[in-house]
């Protein structure tokens, strides 16, 4: 399957003094109107572009502080953002909201924050930050490594997508209750709410490396669309070389519908899918896991 690159997240202002002008490391992306929000996981911030047009995007600063320059010690300290979904309406978020995921690979990676939309899905209000350690910390003993890197909801469930890697190659989709979670939301914390379900599966491999999800989109008919790669590491932590990246459907029902290669080897992280007829238009972003690399923004089009 081809890409077609659209664009570079460009910023008109740096996060912080010395950092460069653009997102390096995307995660997570969602579409609202005529917006694109992206995570990096390698920032505070949630990235604002336009749909439309190559206009430098903007930051929504999420968390307070500052991360070190040294990519090392900015690894061991940071949020770790790893997933981005849209929720519906809700109590006071009569526009929807968006949630930010941490991955939950660290202790201090189970942080997420929880941005009210207007209803011309711009991002109003400061954002606030949300407690997911009840949620994601009993997920360990299911998992020998912890590393959710997408979030769908769809059909009153809150789906999490957990990447596998070299060395525990199995993937699942987490499945929860979202009317269960959405009392607690504003709270500030997730509570300590189960999973209904565990979905594990095998994506096939790259040149021996296994394909492990990156990110996931829902579908109206509650099917959905992931994105996985084939990186060259065996743990949750490390970055590793990227042989290359896939696209694909699980169906609603858990099972996996198709599986489309994509032709360039990048690392996509992030997807937003929407039905056109019979096939499915992606947005897709990148991480080149290098800061002075910016991430890109890919078109591509997808059988279903």
């Amino acid at each position: 399957m081809y890409s077609t690159k659209v664009r570079e997240l460009d910023l008109s202002a740096a996060p912080a003094a010395g950092r460069p002008l653009h997102l390096s490391a995307a995660s997570g992306l969602v579409r609202v109107q005529s917006f694109i929000y992206v995570v990096a996981d390698d920032e505070l911030h949630l990235g604002v572009f336009p749909a439309v047009g190559s206009e430098p995007g903007r930051l929504i600063r999420l968390f307070d502080g500052a991360l070190p320059d040294s990519k090392r010690k900015r690894k061991k300290q940071k949020p770790d953002l790893e997933a981005l979904t849209l929720l519906p309406a809700f109590g006071d978020y009569r526009h929807g909201a968006l949630l930010a995921f941490g991955s939950g690979s660290r202790s201090n990676r189970r942080t997420g924050a929880l941005l009210r939309l207007d209803g011309h899905g711009a991002v109003r209000g400061s954002p606030h930050a949300i407690d997911l350690s009840p949620m994601l910390a009993p997920l360990d003993e299911k998992f020998p490594k912890l590393n959710i890197e997408g979030a769908v909801v769809s059909r009153d469930e809150l789906r999490l997508f957990q990447r596998g890697n070299k060395r525990d190659a199995e993937n699942a989709i987490i499945r929860f209750r979202f009317s269960l979670l959405l009392e607690l939301l504003s709270s500030g914390s997730v509570g300590a709410v189960k999973p209904f379900a565990i979905e594990r599966f095998d994506l096939g491999q790259i040149d021996g490396i296994p394909l492990c999800f990156t990110d996931a989109a829902a579908l109206p008919n509650g099917d959905m669309v992931f994105t996985a790669v084939a990186e060259d590491i065996d743990d949750n932590y490390n970055d590793g070389p990227c042989a290359g990246a896939a696209t694909g459907i699980v169906g609603n029902n858990g099972h996996l519908c198709s599986l489309h290669r994509l032709r360039q080897p990048c690392k996509i992280e992030g997807v937003d899918a929407r039905p056109d007829g019979d096939a499915v238009r992606l947005l897709l972003v990148t991480d080149a896991d290098d800061p002075d690399i910016p991430a890109s923004l890919f078109s591509a089009t997808m059988a279903r």
